[in-house]
């Protein structure tokens, strides 16, 4: 494919709560056995794209951890391959990324260095399946300076948190509000573009030299008047991990067998890093319904409507509802959890009670296997 691909992994999210304070969102679990930032990956390689630049800032540890090999997304080439950039103290430079136009211009030498015509930019906190050469093929035919990937949500949805465009009947962009008060219009921006890589470079340096920071407020928004803009809808599943309970819903989600085919079974597949682990043991007693248990989980009790991360350990008597159980967490023996998150290597002590009433309930528990 004619393109770079520039995955956005370096934000801070307040409204995850405590599921940010030890990982960025792109590292957040998805369905038992990937992370978020996979689905974009996935998609950038199933495009063909064989040069991708992840920018990462915030919590990246868990992150970097899970990007040290390309292998897995079939980035491990001569030519091309994945980039992993963190902000980087310069003669020039000491700041931590600003912004998301920021990000790209204190890596702008990566672009310059590029020989593509197109760059492919994607956020790392979204969940969905796309062939970016469609949205490629789209904006060269409409002759445009930018093309922004938008879908329609339904009607009753929260829109107020995305950016929310309108659009003439040629598909141009007329107006674009990021995070109004009152949404004008149920498009929203699913924050993908696709621009030229030279005219990118043109605005990322004039946005440096005006201190502006925001790829959306200070070039989109900004230059939709002046720019061709165009907007590309989608129509097939698309979810931003933005909130505790956005998150939540789609683990929750791929109960569906609908959505676990559209994303496992149908061509192309999503890929992540593979761990070494036994299959999931369901030990005499166990009860599992519409529930997905990732490798390496030991089950003894009841599991109902959840999702169970890797090398999770399920006690005797528990029973687990509508919850999700993160990696490497152990219960106790006649635990309840119901409508919960329960943080990745937690120890829940037998006969604990933990039920989410007003939301979801996130559980925090002294890790006791690993103090010394």
């Amino acid at each position: 494919m004619r393109a770079i691909g520039i995955i956005l992994a370096g934000g801070n999210n307040y409204r995850m709560k405590e599921l940010s304070q030890k990982r960025a969102i792109g590292a957040m679990p998805i369905a038992g056995s990937y992370r978020s930032i996979d689905f974009a990956l996935s998609n950038m390689s199933n495009s063909h794209i064989q040069k991708v630049a992840v920018f990462t800032q915030y919590n990246a540890r868990s992150l970097n951890e899970h990007l040290n090999s390309s292998k897995w997304w079939d980035f491990g080439r001569k030519q091309g391959g994945l980039y992993v950039f963190t902000p980087t103290i310069t003669a020039e430079n000491n700041f931590w990324y600003r912004g998301t136009a920021d990000a790209l211009y204190q890596n702008l030498s990566f672009l310059k260095n590029s020989h593509e015509p197109y760059v492919v930019i994607a956020s790392a906190d979204c969940v969905y399946k796309m062939d970016f050469n469609a949205v490629l093929e789209y904006h060269i035919a409409k002759k445009a300076d930018i093309t922004v990937v938008c879908k329609e949500m339904e009607a009753g949805k929260n829109i107020e948190r995305y950016g929310t465009i309108k659009m003439n009947e040629d598909c141009r962009i007329e107006e674009f509000e990021e995070k109004p008060i009152v949404a004008k219009s149920n498009t929203i921006s699913c924050g993908i573009y696709v621009i030229r890589r030279r005219q990118l470079i043109e605005m990322i340096e004039r946005c440096a030299e005006e201190d502006r920071y925001d790829f959306v407020k200070d070039i989109l928004i900004r230059y939709k008047n002046m720019k061709r803009i165009f907007g590309y809808k989608i129509k097939d599943y698309w979810r931003n991990i933005a909130s505790v309970e956005d998150y939540f819903s789609t683990n929750m989600d791929f109960l569906k067998p609908e959505i676990r085919d559209f994303f496992f079974k149908q061509y192309p597949d999503i890929y992540s890093k593979v761990d070494d682990l036994p299959p999931a043991k369901y030990n005499v007693g166990s009860n599992v319904k519409n529930s997905l248990i990732a490798s390496g989980c030991i089950i003894n009790g009841t599991v109902e409507n959840s999702v169970i991360f890797k090398e999770a350990f399920i006690g005797n008597n528990c029973t687990i509802k509508n919850s999700i159980i993160l990696n490497d967490v152990y219960i106790g023996d006649n635990t309840y959890i119901e409508n919960c998150i329960v943080e990745s290597r937690d120890t829940v002590p037998a006969n604990s009670f933990h039920k989410g009433e007003d939301g979801i309930k996130i559980v925090i528990e002294r890790n006791a296997r690993y103090v010394l």
